[in-house]
């Protein structure tokens, strides 16, 4: 679910095929990839591996730490960082975009250790309570049986709310945009699988399995911030980002509640502050994702560093 670069046809229809469609198990296609994206998931299950030695929280830490100082800069990532906030901040002097670049990088990698580590993950989030004005509205469509959505984006951890209602009684599954990287994409979508409700992978097999977990009640939840192709352009931090209609539009076919939802990382880089937001009322399609976008631009307004500059929301 991080940043993620379109993919041709074929290599998704290879992935879609063998996404899972339970919440156990997940049959993983064989991965079909180049050299670089084999030597890239090398480095990346080596730095996994090698941090699994470590007590969780020191695990956590130090990955923020080789991200934002060794891995975000030699991949390029503090580079598209710091054009995406220098577009962003006009005002903004370059000392103070690349403390924030490094941040962000920090929380980038904070959150793909504690992602990989899920059940490490879930217990530190165990005395983590739900807050806001959309968690009576969720208990009563819980209780009736209606389908609900939730909207989220890259910024804090995104599976923290997942996590959190899920331990209270909800299952809920997950329409995922698959990773260029098909080597990473493979074991990435088992961690996914592995907990929670069904994971579908974008794209037309996965996002009519998505349609049919909601329309069966189901819960589910949607990173929206993700450019799409030919879909209709919101203003976003500024600048007009092409947004996917499809949550708002399944929202309005089968009744289900739109809520957002956020999981913001707290000063001590460990703890998450998880927010639901109140529903997001029908209307039509477009002013109800005008309206998901600017609930995320309050947040990030609040948290800059914790939305993933990294990725090719502009395109």
């Amino acid at each position: 679910m991080t940043d993620n670069a379109q993919t041709d046809n074929a290599r998704t229809d290879a992935r879609q095929t063998g996404i899972a469609q339970t919440d156990t198990t997940a049959a993983v296609a064989v991965p079909d990839g180049s050299r670089s994206q084999w030597l890239q998931n090398l480095v990346l299950r080596a730095l996994i591996g090698g941090m699994n030695l470590l007590p969780y929280r020191m695990r956590v830490r130090g990955t923020g730490a080789i991200v934002a100082r060794v891995i975000g800069p030699l991949a390029g990532y503090r580079r598209r960082a710091m054009v995406n906030l220098a577009d962003a901040y006009p005002q903004m002097d370059t000392s103070a975009r690349r403390d924030l670049a490094t941040r962000v990088l920090d929380n980038f990698g904070r959150t793909l250790m504690e992602n990989y580590a899920n059940r490490d993950f879930a217990a530190q989030l165990s005395q983590t309570l739900p807050r806001g004005d959309g968690v009576d509205a969720v208990q009563k469509a819980m209780a009736a049986g209606r389908p609900i959505i939730f909207l989220t984006a890259h910024f804090g951890n995104f599976e923290a709310p997942r996590h959190v209602l899920t331990r209270d009684g909800a299952r809920i599954g997950g329409l995922y945009r698959p990773m260029a990287n098909a080597y990473v994409d493979a074991h990435y979508r088992e961690t996914m699988t592995s907990w929670g409700g069904p994971v579908f992978a974008q794209g037309k097999r996965g996002t009519m399995g998505f349609a049919r977990h909601i329309k069966a009640g189901g819960m589910g939840t949607l990173l929206f911030d993700v450019h799409v192709y030919g879909a209709p352009a919101i203003d976003f931090l500024h600048r007009p980002a092409l947004t996917s209609m499809a949550a708002a539009e399944m929202a309005l076919r089968f009744d289900a509640l739109l809520v957002p939802y956020f999981g913001i990382r707290q000063p001590d880089g460990l703890s998450f502050d998880v927010v639901v937001e109140s529903p997001i009322a029908h209307s039509d399609p477009l002013t109800m994702m005008t309206e998901a976008t600017k609930r995320l631009e309050a947040r990030i307004a609040d948290h800059p560093e914790q939305w993933f500059w990294v990725h090719r929301r502009w395109k």
